[in-house]
């Protein structure tokens, strides 16, 4: 495909997507050019979808970016250390380098990247803001000077390089950060992709009983039967059975070491995470709610002595090791990668984020090169 005319998915209002046409930015010695061989479609991307429009004006969504580096700049080619024709990962973070956050390798944590406030991040910058190739799903993305690159291992698919992301969430939350480890009992709250990137973690980490709860859903009892899959002890359907109780009869009294509520949904899971916590367990908050907790009981972090912590997006070291666990498809993680649609149909693809769409899936991915029977440029959302 030629950079000079090629297709991007551009979200164009709240739920609507439409195909069109771009052309790479000249060279430029502080950036480069990515030929996009498939991104995968985040959890996070629904909400992008709805309500990014408001505040950033048209955009590219996308920002588990797998590509090759087809161009590269003197300066960004000392900074990088990465060659044309390399296939590389991107993180969806673009640091600014010199902050506190950065210069302590916790640069996810920095303003300049933070669209909250207005930063720069890949599958979160509008058009506006030049170049506006800024989102994975398009067929080519700008290289600005601060991205954060991970080359794939050889011999290893975009499809699957493109669930390093997601399960480097899981391992930063299952394993560096929440400390599972040999003998130690993990309940994960929600099945969904971070769910089951947790899973893969914990069972790496050699967790002894890796327990994981759903509901009572086509999509979540599939994802349950992965979770299996993946190196879950026991699943846990919420729908028909008591989590709390479960817990405890499956643990003798004893309950979990490590809780990690990964649940998109209301905040009863923050509630039954902390009930299912041992004395002296940790608590891992992940799963955004959107509201608040009423009549939150802190006491009972008090009394059981309990490590409570809010969890957001990984480190380099996560995404790291989660490429070694693609490459040698530990405990099957492949499997993740499930569905993979072309760029005309970027809209069906969030849809059935949330039910709407295609059913069965876990990780899905678009590849902006698969354009066989897309309709002619325009409006393809809803």
């Amino acid at each position: 495909m030629d950079p000079s005319d090629f297709a991007a998915a551009v979200t164009v209002g709240p739920g609507r997507t439409e195909l069109r046409r771009f052309s790479a930015p000249p060279p430029s010695p502080d950036a480069g050019l990515l030929r996009v061989e498939c991104t995968g479609v985040c959890g996070s991307d629904w909400g992008y979808y709805q309500n990014l429009h408001a505040t950033r004006g048209d955009l590219i969504l996308g920002h588990e970016t797998v590509g090759r580096v087809v161009a590269l700049g003197a300066l960004a080619a000392l900074k990088w250390g990465v060659r044309e024709g390399d296939l590389v990962a991107l993180e969806e973070y673009l640091p600014c380098g010199h902050c506190e956050h950065c210069r302590g390798g916790e640069f996810r944590l920095c303003d300049a990247t933070d669209w909250r406030l207005g930063g720069l991040r890949y599958g979160a910058t509008g058009l506006r803001t030049a170049p506006g190739l800024w989102g994975g799903f398009s067929a080519y993305q700008h290289l600005h000077l601060n991205t954060v690159f991970h080359r794939v291992p050889a011999g290893v698919q975009p499809r699957h390089a493109a669930l390093a992301l997601p399960l480097a969430n899981g391992v930063e939350w299952a394993y560096l950060h929440g400390g599972a480890g040999p003998g130690q009992c993990v309940v994960i709250q929600g099945p969904g992709q971070q769910g089951l990137a947790c899973v893969v973690a914990a069972r790496e980490a050699g967790a002894a009983k890796i327990i994981v709860s759903g509901l009572s859903t086509p999509t979540d009892e599939r994802r349950l039967r992965l979770a299996r899959e993946l190196g879950a002890h026991h699943t846990v359907d919420i729908g028909r059975q008591d989590l709390l109780e479960t817990v405890a009869d499956l643990t003798g009294g004893a309950m979990a070491d490590l809780v990690i509520d990964c649940a998109s949904g209301g905040p009863a899971s923050v509630t039954s995470a902390v009930q299912l916590a041992r004395k002296r367990g940790r608590v891992v908050l992940a799963g955004q709610k959107r509201q608040r907790v009423p009549a939150f009981d802190s006491d009972l972090i008090i009394a059981r002595f309990l490590t409570v912590t809010g969890m957001r997006g990984h480190s380099y070291q996560s995404v790291e090791l989660a490429l070694q666990l693609i490459a040698a498809n530990r405990h099957g993680v492949q499997a993740m990668s499930s569905h993979t649609y072309g760029l005309h149909e970027t809209d069906r693809a969030l849809r059935s984020l949330v039910g709407e769409g295609d059913e069965g899936m876990v990780h899905m991915t678009i590849d902006p090169h698969r354009l066989d029977g897309a309709p002619a440029l325009g409006a393809t959302g809803a």
